[in-house]
This record gives C-alpha cells, sequence and structure tokens, in this order.
C-alpha cells in the first residue's frame, strides 16, 4: 500500500523516529498490507483455530500419545516470535496427548550469541521459565552434535543430540520474506537454528549467496532451501506452528501441521500480503521494523538489503535501526576493519569454495556489494566506530540524516521512498 504523508515515523528499537516532510515532496511508503489484531483474545483464537485445523497433520496431541520425550525447537532473542503465545500453547497440546512427556525447548541460536535469562523470561514468559527445561543450542560444542552424512550441497549435516534422540521433535517460529533463504519459518528453525557451526558455513557458501534463486519470497530452486528441507527430514521435524505478523509485531495468521504443507500454506499468504511493486528513488529510508531486529548492525543490513533493490543509482541509503546491541557479530565486523578495500574483500571471499566459507561471510558478501555501490546513512545509537568500520556514514536522528543526504543529491525536495518494515515485504519490478 501506497500513501503520501506529512510526518514520517519509522520504527526504531522500542519507538520511532520522525521526521517532517514538505507537502510539495513526493513520497512513497511500501508496506505489506496484511492486518493483525491488537486483542489478545483474538490472537489465541488465530493460534487455536490453526492448532485445531492442522495442515496435513493430525492434532499434535495425537503425535504425543505414547510418547515420553519432546523437543520444541524455537527461535533466539533476536526474532518477534509470540513464543509467550506459541510455546504454553504447544505444551498444552503435548500433555493433552500424553500428560507426563518430558519436554525441553531448545533455543535455535543458529551462530548468534546465547540468550541470556532475562532474554528467555521477556521471550518466553516467567512461568514458562520457571516450570520448563530451557536449553541455549551451541553450534560449536561438539558433544552435543551428532553427524548425519552430508547435505545436497555437499558439506556435513551436524545437528543438535537433543533434537535427533527425542522421541517428536516440533517448533515455533514465524514466517517473513527472507533475503537469500526466500522465507523464514518452517525449516530453518533446524537449520540454521540447531545446526552445527560448520553446518551452517557449508550451506551458507558464496555461489550460494548470490544465486538468482537467493532471494526474497522464492523457495522452488532456492539452494539454501534444497539443504534446509533435506536437514528437517533427516531431524525428523514432525509438527511446526508458524506465525505471520504485522508491522506492530501482531499475529496475522498462523499455521500448524506438517513442517512442508504448513509452511508452504504461511509462505503463499506472505507473498501475496507482502508484496509490494518497485517505486524506486534517490533516497530511500529504511528500518528493520523496530526492535527486536534492529538490535544490531549485523542484523540491520537486511534493510539495506531491500533498500539497494529500490535506490537509484548515486543515491542514498538511509537506514534507521537503533542497534543497542551493538555490531552484532565480531566476525562480521572484523572482516570489514581488516580488509584493504570493499573490493579486496568481496574478491577473496568469492575466490573460497564451500569448504572454506567463514563465519558470517554470507552477509559480509551481501553488504560490501551494496557498499561498494551505495551510500548508506545508518541513524543509530550503535557506536560511531562500528558504522564507520564498514564504511557508512552514522547520524544521531532522522532530520539529520535526511539533510546529509538532500546535500549528497543535492535536492532538497528530491523523491522518497520509504521502507518501515523491509524484512517484511517482498519487492517486484
Amino acid at each position: 500500500m501506497t500513501f503520501e504523508p506529512r510526518e514520517l515515523k519509522i520504527p526504531y528499537g522500542k519507538d520511532f523516529e520522525t521526521v517532517r516532510i514538505s507537502p510539495d515532496r513526493k513520497v512513497t511508503v511500501l508496506s505489506p498490507s496484511q492486518k493483525g489484531t491488537n486483542d489478545y483474545a483474538e490472537e489465541m483464537d488465530i493460534l487455536t483455530y490453526a492448532m485445531n485445523n492442522p495442515i496435513d497433520s493430525v492434532p499434535l496431541s495425537t503425535l504425543a500419545k505414547g510418547k515420553k520425550k519432546a523437543v520444541i525447537l524455537t527461535s533466539d532473542h533476536t526474532r518477534p516470535v509470540p513464543s509467550h503465545l506459541t510455546i504454553p500453547l504447544l505444551l498444552s497440546e503435548l500433555r493433552k496427548g500424553s500428560k507426563d512427556i518430558q519436554v525441553t525447548i531448545l533455543i535455535g541460536v543458529g551462530c548468534h550469541r546465547p540468550s541470556t535469562r532475562d532474554e528467555m523470561v521477556q521471550k518466553f514468559g516467567a512461568e514458562v521459565c520457571a516450570k520448563e527445561l530451557i536449553i541455549n543450542h551451541d553450534p560449536l560444542d561438539d558433544s552435543m552434535l551428532c553427524s548425519l552424512g552430508a547435505l545436497p550441497s555437499g558439506g556435513e549435516l551436524s545437528l543438535n543430540r537433543l533434537a535427533l534422540e527425542t522421541e517428536l521433535l516440533l517448533a515455533d517460529g514465524f514466517i517473513e520474506p527472507h533475503q537469500f533463504a526466500g522465507f523464514s519459518g518452517g525449516r530453518k528453525s533446524v537449520l540454521p537454528g540447531i545446526a552445527a557451526f560448520k553446518t551452517v558455513l557449508a550451506s551458507h557458501n558464496a555461489e550460494f549467496t548470490v544465486h538468482p534463486k537467493a532471494r526474497p519470497g522464492s523457495l522452488d530452486g532456492n539452494p539454501f532451501q534444497e539443504d534446509m528441507v533435506y536437514a528437517a527430514r533427516k531431524a525428523g521435524l514432525a509438527f511446526i506452528l508458524n506465525v505471520t505478523l504485522t508491522q506492530d509485531k501482531r499475529i496475522s495468521n498462523a499455521f500448524a501441521g506438517d513442517m512442508l504443507a504448513a509452511h508452504l500454506k504461511g509462505c503463499e499468504y506472505v507473498l501475496k500480503e507482502s508484496s509490494v511493486k518497485a517505486v524506486p528513488a534517490p533516497i530511500v529510508i529504511t528500518s528493520n521494523g523496530g526492535y527486536p531486529l534492529d538490535q544490531n548492525i549485523y542484523q540491520s543490513t537486511k534493510s539495506i538489503m531491500a533498500a539497494d533493490l529500490i535506490c537509484q543509482e548515486g543515491g542514498v541509503i538511509i537506514a534507521v535501526n537503533e542497534c543497542i546491541d551493538g555490531h552484532g557479530s565480531e566476525s562480521f565486523l572484523q572482516s570489514f576493519i581488516g580488509a584493504p578495500s570493499l573490493s579486496a574483500l568481496l574478491k577473496e571471499i568469492e575466490s573460497r569454495s564451500r569448504d572454506e566459507t567463514i563465519p558470517d561471510q554470507w552477509v559480509i558478501q551481501l553488504t560490501a556489494s551494496i557498499l561498494i555501490r551505495r551510500k548508506v546513512i545508518m541513524v543509530t545509537k550503535a557506536p560511531g566506530k562500528y558504522v564507520q568500520a564498514l564504511g557508512m556514514e552514522k547520524c544521531s536522528s532522522l532530520e539529520e540524516a535526511l539533510g546529509l543526504s538532500e546535500k549528497i543529491i543535492k535536492d532538497p525536495l528530491a523523491p522518497i521512498t520509504v521502507l518501515p518494515n523491509a524484512v517484511a515485504v517482498v519487492i517486484s519490478p
């Protein structure tokens, strides 16, 4: 949907950055059309309906009958999954089918840092944290990993032993467009969620990162998806509960059941609701949609990647992301600090084979390819040294950033396209 406001209000952490815009200026805002609810009871109704009407699956309570152990895969603190709603519902259904079933909640951190206890309480709720066993996946702990042979891409598939040794494996999650995996949710709970560090690196190689099918909204022919589906099948992922979210992180829909069929239905819904037609502009203002996805620079690159698709040649991208957690990845930051130039960094990455992939290489590669062509300004609380290390410029407010971009463009009325929640849209030509 598009409109021309007098004031721009961009999500920033748990608040907003605002700026006044001249009524004579062309401003286009690209946002998903999906609508949710602000009512807790209605959110629970959406979830309950999905659980009572599983897609290509018997109910979870039926799957749980006779089972003594179950593992619920869930995302970490950087993802806005409403696990305080989904996890209690999954626990209830499991125990409806098997009263004394032992449940482990396994946080699929991928290659991120582990979630803290406070972050767990905020995500799952105090009651779940007090009563349930919650464990952070550790992609470097060999004692907790088990090899399952090779991925379709050739890398070794090694996953968390807890997930492989349980009798029933399920996952919650949320579905949104993903910059190279096509969509989040579903099988991503397994790879990269609970995969070994080496497995994540092998599947996120330089060749796949720039594959023409590795783009937002694309599943068919996407090499990342092939690896992820294979891993989820080998892990035995039996049931998922995935939600879709509005810009204010409320539930708009939910999909439960078979890990392939339910996820596909969710992706079809998201594609319909999130597709927007590109409106190229010399200035693009972009954001990850606020907390929790804008906690660090590493995650914030997602909004920059989306903006790159509609920024005109010679234009400016203004990324509005709070980044209270700093850079978010030491390997990501050091790759830029240690490189003699962006061109040299890209050349080095492109020369690596799949088994030579380094941590965070995929994000480094995509980010560098943009920064070599674009002027990027960040409105952020991250230390300026981190922003500057990537070749970007830091501003303390959206107003300051817009003023700077106008000087660069040399046009105080340059058209603007805005992506207030860039990670939630699929941009079509």
